[in-house]
């Protein structure tokens, strides 16, 4: 018989109660579905959401496709929507959003103008460590006001703003070597295989007809995106359905609710919440629900007999217990989504019938 000190009896019980709070606290989320992802980014200080979380997406399209894992050059997709940004407040005569947000299809529009780089070529920082676009914005939004005030709309108003942009991001790569092959952004993009045409977006407001297209009123859909429209109970379906099939989604919405709590990785609403499509409605119009943040959802998971949906945010690794994941709950997610984007090979027939897609 082996005799036991008090210490190491002491030392024995803890390590076992540590290892008992592992497990409860890993066994806290049931995993229902997870679709294929790649690493998780920071955007830092900057409000590129928008496309950090689609590029997130569309390495998890080639990921789940093709099982070939990329990291994207988000800062050369964001360069191309700058350009594409300037030209569009200055053919508006400045009466357009000029900022550092939005949406999903600006990377899309971005990407087919351009083409797409790895993140190991273009890095799209010249000035330290850290990426922060406060300071280039301001320089940018004083040369659109004196440009369109001076109606100096000339042919060198783009070389002006694009010597703002290279000294910020950086010269744009016109050839590069990867994996010992060279490549233009364009022909990088085409050995891909994605087809950028593939790729939708829907919301759920009753101001519009459902099963009809819109453009969806938020300031940052500056490019005039246009959104297909179904009811809240179908929208929730289509989620489902997608993750089970193994797609993953772009997910815009509100996170100005005292529940959206990254740093504790969950997402919720108070109990007894108004969920339904009016309450959508009446949030959506007085501004309860804004178009803040946009994330990749990547599964579906349970805890205590509710749903959850698995979010993978840009705030880095470290910025919560589930290594910058986060758990939002069902009623969140009907409340607060503003739109999503997918690929529609994700709907069912009869979505697609509906939507004459």
């Amino acid at each position: 018989m082996k005799n036991f000190s008090l210490t190491s009896s002491l030392g024995t019980l803890i390590l076992m109660l540590l290892i008992s709070c592992t497990s409860i606290a890993q066994e806290k989320y049931t995993t229902v579905y997870e679709t294929a992802k790649t690493s998780v980014k920071d955007q830092q200080r900057t409000g590129t959401c928008w496309c950090f979380s689609t590029i997130s997406f569309l390495e998890s399209e080639i990921l789940k496709s093709q099982k070939m894992s990329y990291d994207f050059s988000e800062m050369f997709v964001v360069k191309t929507a700058y350009r594409q940004k300037i030209e569009n407040y200055l053919l508006r005569q400045g009466k357009a959003n000029f900022s550092e947000g939005g949406q999903a299809h600006d990377v899309i529009y971005a990407i087919k103008e351009s083409g797409l780089t790895p993140q190991e070529t273009f890095f799209g920082n010249t000035y330290g460590k850290i990426h922060n676009h406060k300071k280039m914005v301001g320089e940018l939004k004083k040369e659109l006001k004196k440009t369109n005030d001076k109606n100096i709309y000339d042919d060198q108003w783009g070389n002006r703003f694009n010597q703002i942009l290279d000294q910020y991001f950086g010269e744009t790569p016109k050839k590069f070597t990867f994996e010992g092959k060279e490549y233009t952004p364009k022909s990088f993009f085409a050995s891909l295989g994605l087809d950028l045409d593939n790729y939708i977006e829907l919301t759920s407001y009753s101001h519009h007809p459902f099963n009809t297209t819109f453009v969806l009123e938020i300031p940052d859909n500056w490019s005039n995106g246009s959104y297909y429209n179904v009811p809240i109970d179908r929208f929730i379906n289509i989620i489902d359905h997608a993750l089970e099939k193994g797609y993953s989604i772009v997910w815009d919405g509100d996170v100005s609710e005292d529940g959206f709590q990254h740093k504790n990785g969950v997402a919720f609403l108070p109990e007894n919440t108004d969920v339904s499509q009016e309450a959508r409605q009446k949030t959506f119009f007085n501004k309860r629900t804004t178009d803040d943040h946009l994330m990749h959802l990547v599964g579906k998971a349970t805890k205590d007999g509710k749903a959850y949906y698995i979010i993978k945010n840009s705030w880095n690794t470290d910025s919560n217990e589930y290594g910058g994941y986060l758990y939002m709950s069902e009623d969140f997610v009907r409340l607060k989504t503003v739109a999503i984007m997918l690929n529609k090979k994700a709907l069912t027939r009869t979505e697609k019938k509906l939507l004459k897609i």
